[in-house]
């Protein structure tokens, strides 16, 4: 079994200083159960049940990051068999401050398959994170569990919407846009009848074409906007450009925060890109932002041979929001992408909040906008940045 720490009957934080994502300053929290039972300014009277007190003496907390790209079963291959990526331990999440994940698969949606995804989604689950799966890939014909894309959003519990559909890119499968829709169709419907996300999370690469298929369904099919969640927006600046134009008509847009110290060339940063979004006036709640945890980011040189110069790692998005901070952005405008929007969006129980019924996920940030301690469902993962729950290989 993993070695995740029990949890006492009750946990009471004092004197945190909440952003629930919105400034709440000095609370005191009481979590049972894996959940948030109190938040308020009056410390809470209990009698006869065991209580683990944590005085926070005024430090920040934040509900758990969500993350909504990761590859938890590993990435890569691209260069060959021996450039496939091993799956990312549970601490590399937690100290993250990484509580949500949802996993995918990714160009190898033939070796690795649905099947491993959902045994690895279910072994974070055990291990105390929340996780949650995209079925497909990159490709179509869609690699599934039970042999449909709508199928799998209604039989699996965990499967929530499509993804990573490859568009614009050389390692497609060079869709056609009625295959488009089509599986955007499979996705919303199947969100109707199970009242999960229903959503097609899109992968763009380099290519020229772009965003032009989410534009076209927009013009000229019924599917509602929020049935297209395109992500690496910013992987191109001309493609940023373009993806600045979806939020208004109802699009949420995914930034990829991929390490900048091996971004490419044209790439916009995901800090430039977050703070320009949230000062150009568009729907804050239409952004999201995740890591593309467990792949190495290739350099594609001739459309042949991806040469590895870099892993994604979870700790991009805890990166993210500390250089955010450290340019001097208030926490509760760069929060929401990182939490409350991306558990909204995607249907994700009790996740992206903190309040009384939501679920005990939470991060205390440290002095200089790191991660401090981290709980997950009520159990502390990480405390004083070192994590005291291991996965069961760790």
């Amino acid at each position: 079994m993993p070695n995740v720490p029990p949890a006492a009957s009750l946990t009471l934080l004092l004197d945190a200083d909440l952003y629930a994502p919105e400034p709440l300053g000095r609370r005191h929290v009481l979590v049972g159960g894996g959940r948030v039972l109190y938040v308020g300014g009056e410390r809470p009277r209990i009698a006869g049940v065991a209580v683990e007190e944590a005085d926070l003496g005024g430090r920040r907390v934040i509900p758990g990051l969500v993350d909504a790209h990761v590859h938890v079963t590993g990435g890569g291959g691209e260069a060959g068999p021996e450039t496939a990526v091993p799956p990312l331990p549970l601490t590399a999440y937690t100290t993250a401050g990484v509580t949500s994940v949802v996993g995918l698969l990714g160009t190898d949606d033939l070796t690795r398959t649905t099947a491993g995804l959902l045994r690895q989604v279910r072994a974070l689950r055990r291990e105390g994170l929340s996780a949650w799966a995209w079925t497909g890939g990159y490709h179509l014909p869609p690699a599934t569990l039970t042999g449909s894309v709508r199928g799998d959003i209604v039989h699996v519990a965990e499967v929530i919407g499509f993804g990573e559909l490859a568009i614009s890119d050389h390692r497609s499968s060079q869709p056609t846009f009625d295959a488009f829709v089509h599986v955007a169709s499979e996705c919303h419907v199947a969100g109707l009848m199970t009242g999960k996300a229903g959503v097609l999370h899109l992968h763009l690469g380099d290519g020229p074409r772009g965003l032009a298929y989410v534009r076209r369904a927009l013009d000229e099919t019924e599917l509602p906007p929020r049935a297209f969640h395109p992500t690496h927006v910013n992987r191109r600046r001309a493609l940023w450009e373009e993806a600045l134009t979806l939020p208004e008509r109802g699009v949420t847009i995914d930034v990829s925060a991929f390490a900048p110290e091996i971004a490419g060339d044209d790439e916009v940063l995901a800090a430039d890109a977050v703070a320009a979004y949230l000062d150009g006036g568009l729907p804050p709640e239409r952004l999201t932002v995740s890591t593309d945890a467990g792949i190495y980011q290739p350099d594609w040189a001739d459309h042949r041979e991806g040469e590895p110069k870099g892993q994604a790692l979870p700790r991009q998005l805890s990166d993210l929001l500390r250089t955010l901070l450290e340019r001097g952005l208030p926490l509760e405008r760069v929060l929401p992408p990182f939490t409350c929007n991306p558990a909204q969006y995607l249907r994700l129980p009790g996740k992206g909040r903190i309040e009384a019924g939501s679920d005990a996920d939470l991060v205390v940030l440290d002095d200089v906008h790191g991660v401090a301690d981290v709980m997950a469902r009520g159990r502390w993962m990480v405390r004083d940045g070192r994590p005291i729950a291991r996965g069961t290989f760790e």
